[in-house]
């Protein structure tokens, strides 16, 4: 069966928010969680974007059973590779076993705040795999210098080591990824229900290994809501990660996404109340080969609201215990 993951959005929510939804994510019976990790929100009406380990850190103990997962860090620029493992490691002791180590190649929304350029997508992906690299060597526990193509390490050591060590999983979007992915990492992590994604994973040494996807649905009982609200803060994600790894702004998504129109969303992101609805997108991954879909529910605000229908009604149809065969415009 697939499991079914909450989204920390860290884009759309403030910190103290995050944590207390977690908690009743956690409470609502979701089977594991994830945090997004952007220093910008892709545009200005999401209005948030505070620090995904501190974050991490708080929900650590403000839970107790739900597994996190970064859904990705990017450990090549604004963090330097070791400094990810000190994180990684820290919030694994801190959560008892609970946490997954999500990595990707960047977005230059994020990544050019600290300056020296946005490097080709080739380049980035030898940091990538250069970093991981770096990470699994400092998760073995002993003290680790390197000297590579892209990154330095002098004396670098985990005093506070966790055993085990949270897994490592890699995002992908094509061959080159898939390939990275396959040779390092313990599962793949996408966002489009691409079977070529899974498949080329599997061939490139992922086979049996876990597959994460993400799916945005945008939750009220007014579809017209629904579709308003998800325009406004999600447009942007149509672009494609080719167009949007590179736009360096909330003002680049925003001119990138103008002629986008509520009715295009509407097609593309589920919205309303209908489960049957959320329940084929969800198989839309499962039918390509993804084991676990962590859902969006898009508006900070609307976030207890969504668990609280999910707990009742998504979660139990999606699991194979209810169904929703309503008409449209029917109560709950």
């Amino acid at each position: 069966m697939v499991q079914i993951g909450y989204t920390m959005m860290t884009e759309q929510r403030g910190p103290r928010g995050l944590v207390d939804d977690l908690v009743l994510a956690e409470q609502a019976g979701f089977d594991f969680s994830v945090i997004s990790d952007h220093f910008f929100p892709w545009l200005d009406t999401q209005g948030h974007s505070p620090n995904a380990w501190a974050v991490l850190g708080a929900a650590a103990r403000a839970t107790t059973r739900i597994p996190l997962m970064t859904y990705v860090t990017c450990p090549t620029m604004r963090y330097h590779p070791a400094v990810v493992a000190q994180q990684a490691a820290t919030v694994q002791l801190l959560s008892q076993g609970r946490f997954r180590l999500g990595l990707g190649s960047g977005e230059n929304l994020n990544e050019h705040v600290v300056g020296g350029g946005w490097p080709a997508p080739a380049v980035r992906q030898e940091m990538l795999a250069e970093a991981v690299e770096i990470i699994r060597e400092l998760f073995g526990g002993g003290s680790v210098s390197r000297r590579g193509e892209h990154f330095e390490v002098e004396s670098a050591r985990l005093w506070d080591h966790p055993d085990p060590p949270p897994p490592i999983g890699v995002a992908v979007s094509g061959p080159r990824s898939c390939a990275l992915a396959g040779r390092l990492a313990d599962f793949v992590i996408a966002v489009e229900p691409k079977r070529s994604l899974i498949e080329e994973f599997a061939r490139r040494g992922g086979s049996g290994k876990p597959a994460v996807g993400q799916l945005p649905i945008c939750y009220d009982r007014d579809r017209d809501t629904a579709v308003a609200r998800a325009h406004e803060q999600f447009r942007w994600f149509g672009g494609g990660w080719k167009v949007n790894a590179e736009l360096a702004g909330p003002d680049g998504f925003a001119a990138a996404s103008a002629f986008i129109r509520p009715e295009d969303v509407a097609k593309a992101i589920p919205c309303g109340d209908r489960v049957e609805e959320v329940a084929e997108a969800v198989r839309s991954f499962t039918a390509a080969g993804f084991s676990e879909v962590a859902l969006i529910q898009i508006g900070g605000e609307s976030q207890p609201a969504f668990i609280e229908w999910a707990r009742d009604r998504l979660l139990p149809a999606l699991r194979g215990g209810g169904d929703d065969r309503r008409p449209p415009g029917a109560g709950p």
